[in-house]
This record gives C-alpha cells, sequence and structure tokens, in this order.
C-alpha cells in the first residue's frame, strides 16, 4: 500500500511525481511475477472476457514498452501459462494460453498496436475532461479549491484505467455488431443466389423436359391428323354404300 502525503497531490513538482510513479511500477513488477496457476486464474477470471479485450492488461506492461520488451513478456508469460507446463489444468492452461498469443498478435502488429495506444490516449483525454468538468462545477459553486478524488494520482491513474476498459468494450461491441450485420447481410445474399439457383435449374428443367416431349407431341398431332383423315375416307364409304348406284350401261354391239 503507498503512504500518500499532501505533497503527492497532482500540480506538485514533477520529480515528486515520479518518484511515486516509480514506487507503483515496483509494486506492479512484484504482483506480476505470479505461479503458472495464479496466471491462469488471473487470464480467466470472473469479467475477463472484457479485461482481457485490453492487450497491455493481458500481457501486464504499460503502453509506451518497445516491442522488444513486449516481446519478451509474452515469451514468459506464454511459458508459464502452455498446457505441457500445467498436465493437470490443460484445458483452462490451453484457453490462458490462447489469449496470451492473440495479445502478442494484436500487439506485435504495427498498425493494430497503434489503434491500441489510440484507445489510451483517448482515455486519458476523457478523463483530463471529466476532471476539469469537475473542477468547473466546484467552482461554479464556490469550492474552487476543494480537492476531487482524481486528485489521488493513483485514483487518477485508476479513472484513466476504467476509461480505457470501457473503450475496449465499447470497440469490441461495435466489432460484434459489424459482425452481425456482415453475417446478416451475407445470408440474405446467400438467400439470393439460391433463389436465383433454382429458378435457373427450375427453367433448364423446363426447356429439357419441353425439348424431350417435343417429338412425342408431333407424333401425337400426325397420329391425329391421320385418324381425322381416316374417319372421313370411312365416313364417305358408308355414305356411298346406303346410296343406290345406278347400272352401267353397257354400249350396243352392232
Amino acid at each position: 500500500c503507498l503512504n500518500m502525503s499532501s505533497k503527492d497531490q497532482p500540480g506538485t513538482s514533477r520529480e515528486t511525481f515520479e518518484d511515486f510513479y516509480s514506487e507503483v511500477k515496483e509494486i506492479e513488477k512484484r504482483d506480476s511475477v505470479l505461479t503458472p496457476s495464479q496466471q491462469i486464474d488471473r487470464l480467466l477470471r470472473p469479467g475477463s472476457t472484457y479485461f482481457n479485450l485490453n492487450p497491455f492488461e493481458v500481457l501486464q506492461i504499460e503502453p509506451e514498452v518497445e516491442v522488444a520488451d513486449i516481446k519478451k513478456k509474452y515469451r514468459t508469460l506464454s511459458i508459464l501459462v502452455h498446457p505441457d507446463k500445467n498436465p493437470d489444468n490443460q484445458e483452462r492452461a490451453q484457453l490462458a494460453f490462447d489469449i496470451v498469443a492473440r495479445s502478442w498478435k494484436i500487439l506485435e502488429n504495427e498498425l493494430t498496436r497503434k489503434k491500441c495506444l489510440e484507445v489510451y490516449e483517448e482515455a486519458k483525454g476523457r478523463t483530463d475532461h471529466m476532471i476539469a468538468e469537475k473542477r468547473k462545477k466546484l467552482k461554479k459553486e464556490g469550492r474552487p479549491t476543494e480537492p476531487i478524488p482524481e486528485d489521488d494520482p493513483t485514483k487518477y491513474k485508476h479513472a484513466i484505467y476504467v476509461m480505457v476498459m470501457k473503450l475496449f468494450a465499447d470497440m469490441e461491441r461495435r466489432r460484434q455488431k459489424l459482425d452481425q450485420r456482415d453475417q446478416e447481410e451475407r445470408k440474405r445474399k446467400r438467400e439470393t443466389e439460391i433463389e436465383e439457383e433454382e429458378r435457373v435449374k427450375a427453367d433448364r428443367e423446363w426447356q429439357q423436359n419441353f425439348e424431350e416431349s417435343r417429338q412425342s407431341r408431333v407424333n401425337s398431332w400426325h397420329d391425329f391428323q391421320s385418324g381425322a383423315g381416316k374417319s372421313k375416307k370411312t365416313k364417305k364409304q358408308k355414305h356411298m354404300t346406303g346410296m343406290m348406284v345406278p347400272p352401267k350401261f353397257k354400249p350396243e354391239s352392232r
């Protein structure tokens, strides 16, 4: 636990604040040396879904750390939680290992690491704006010298930390929303494609059946025509049978 005094408040000398910050770093460094089981528990603790969105939080490093040092921390942590190193807890170890690997993949890429750093910058900007609004309100109420919680460097850092977590969570929700929208769009597109494929298939089958039955229709028509002709001829013969046929006259012989 840090012992805070009035001289440790923001607005004092830069040297005092940096001394305090160095003390905080030492405490973080001490706490970061956890056993494999403790690291697995940390990475899979309640609420870890959102905590682990922040790759710096996963690897227990500050955002200003160089990539080479990030890689060293990744290797150390990945060995600690590797399933082969935790034979009695392999399933949870695999989950933790995947989380660590994902965080390193984000931070080793310059573009995605830059986006994460921008989250920290935005968090600091929002926190500072929130503090300014609190001071403005106190001044308006006639209490300009009244301290606020964020005057304590620890609470100020915690406020930034909370804002960072919120921003990462907001990013994840937007990503999920976009993914869902994309999936729905692809689903609609696929359904339209299937409908078109079925229509084309039905048209092709109809055309095929039409062509295959063409000769049958021609033959049926010929049979009909032929049957109609025979019917007319038969009727004519029957009509003539019922009539008186005059005898044929033979020419007289002389």
